[in-house]
């Protein structure tokens, strides 16, 4: 076909950057076809475009459900070599190219004064056929689903007069990938909706979530295993996901699985300047500090040993003066900030290896499902994005918490929330000074607090305690008055609730319950 029979068939909801693309088209000799308002949007534009009811000779019906599901249409994209004649015979010229994006019915449902028959009328049927058809048949047609892809298609066909076929495979699964997950979403919709009808499920009977490659790594959590890092499709990319390395070897499967831990410990600090070191999922020193050194240093001191190999996030840009103290003073994996100044760049440069992340996004709670595949099946939650504050807490000891030690619970709750079940912290003045987890027993992770503490040389008297869960047992306040803790925050919620607030009355330990329990595992 010469490029005056070339036909591209456009409709879009997300109509980002057609303009410019549809008229590269003109340019190159491509006929445009459209539909509804993306055919206005063209039209208003000044090109020149051809609706599908002219080219089918059959108007839409049903207020537009029926109008692209013609022979027209389908023969135009699914049509072979070996099917020249019938074409020819039934006056089906080829279309070359598909760009097509789908109904906003995942933007539609996310209302939450959507009901049921909007987002029926919400579902695009003629739209995935037509991506499927022209996906099925990539060895002859260009599918495009994305905005992103239209300048490096512009470019193939002003440069050489077609795509090539590597470029239409890699489109073509990208499409197929878009239709699945779009069907995926209307199934999961439905299938809250199953059962009784006034009471939607919480979560869907059937469940299709979609990932997208990020980066093969070099192994898992061992070097016998492999490993890939995969995104969230359709989500805006947050956290870990979002971060832009600037410098260092690829991320590994443990870098990456740690600096998600650091970069979310650190983002419930906010706009303070703070520092989270983290260590085999768990931080081993949070501090925060009017500077990201005083910081680093306070965060180091807590843990200088499992600080060794560990990651490190600041909630504010790193400076030469931090870079250079990190490099004098540990072996360091990553560096997650939001900026790096010249000179840090610089003075990282020197240490080849070490690799430099540069956050972006905002510092909101995480949310949205969290997956845990278990053998043969997969647990589901919601994320644990609960962030508690002072008002949230009951005090419930005969002597109130002071104002510092409200702080220093607070701060000390930050932490625990992030660390391993079994998890004790105890904080004082915006620092840790123990960090306990991942025991079986809360007593266990209560004394390895103690003795990280004795062995860093801090003090504890004074100090404020966190546990992510309630103390069973007396012991855990015996333990913590022993150590000269004089401030407790925990959730409450044990048979022995009396027992532990007795026990922290006789040590005089101010103690509130958050009524929120943070296991991590």
């Amino acid at each position: 076909m010469s490029p005056a029979n070339k036909f591209a068939l456009l409709s879009v909801s997300d109509k980002t950057g057609l303009v410019d693309f549809a008229s590269q088209l003109l340019e190159l000799g491509y006929t445009l076809l459209s539909t509804g308002g993306t055919q206005k949007l063209l039209s208003e534009a000044g090109l020149a475009v051809t609706g599908v009811s002219e080219h089918t000779g059959f108007a839409e019906i049903m207020d537009g459900r029926v109008k692209t599901l013609h022979p027209r249409i389908h023969g135009g994209i699914l049509g072979r070599a070996q099917d020249e004649e019938c074409m020819r015979a039934q006056d089906i010229p080829p279309i070359d190219l598909v760009i097509v994006n789908l109904y906003p019915f995942e933007a539609v449902t996310a209302d939450d004064d959507c009901n049921l028959a909007d987002a029926i009328e919400n579902i695009d049927i003629g739209g995935p056929a037509m991506l499927r058809a022209a996906a099925k048949n990539h060895a002859r047609v260009t599918v495009v689903i994305d905005p992103a892809d239209y300048t490096a298609v512009a470019a193939e066909l002003a440069s050489t007069g077609s795509v090539s076929a590597s470029t239409r495979f890699t489109l073509a699964t990208r499409a197929f990938a878009h239709t699945a997950r779009y069907d995926g979403l209307v199934a999961a919709y439905f299938s809250r909706r199953t059962g009784k009808a006034d009471q939607p499920r919480l979560f869907p009977e059937y469940l299709t979530p979609q990932f997208q490659s990020r980066q093969e790594l070099r192994y898992g959590e061992n070097p016998h295993q492999a490993a890939a890092f995969y995104v969230e499709s359709g989500l805006k990319p947050a956290g870990i996901a979002a971060a832009e390395q600037l410098q260092g070897k690829p991320l590994s499967y443990n870098n990456i699985n740690d600096a998600d831990t650091a970069l979310e410990c650190a983002n419930q600090f906010e706009q303070q300047v703070t520092c989270v070191i983290v260590k085999h999922a768990n931080p081993c020193g949070v501090a925060v500090g009017d500077s990201n050194i005083e910081a680093y240093l306070n965060a180091f001191a807590t843990d200088p040993v499992s600080s060794f190999g560990g990651i490190i996030a600041f909630t504010q840009p790193v400076g030469d003066e931090v870079a250079s103290a990190i490099l004098a003073k540990q072996f360091v994996e990553v560096i997650i900030a939001p900026a790096f100044s010249d000179a840090a760049i610089r003075r990282f440069t020197t240490k080849p290896n070490v690799r430099l992340l540069r956050s972006t996004g905002n510092r909101q709670p995480a949310r949205g499902l969290h997956y845990q595949q278990v053998s043969g099946g997969m647990l589901i939650q919601y994320k644990d994005a609960d962030r508690v504050s002072r008002e949230d807490c009951r005090s419930v000891t005969e002597r109130v918490p002071t104002q510092q030690e409200w702080l220093d619970m607070l701060f000390a709750w930050k932490v625990a929330r992030m660390a391993k079940s079994n998890a004790i912290i105890f904080a004082a003045n915006g620092r840790t000074l123990g960090v306990g987890a991942g025991q079986m027993s809360r007593i266990d992770s209560a004394r390895i607090a103690r003795w990280k503490a004795r062995d860093a040389g801090l003090a504890l008297g004074g100090a404020a305690m966190a546990s992510d869960a309630f103390f069973p047992f007396r012991d855990g306040i015996d333990s913590a008055a022993e150590a000269g803790i004089k401030a407790v925050i925990q959730p409450g919620g044990s048979m022995r609730d009396d027992e532990v607030i007795a026990a922290a009355n006789e040590h005089g330990i101010a103690m509130v319950f958050t009524g929120v329990r943070h296991f991590r595992h």
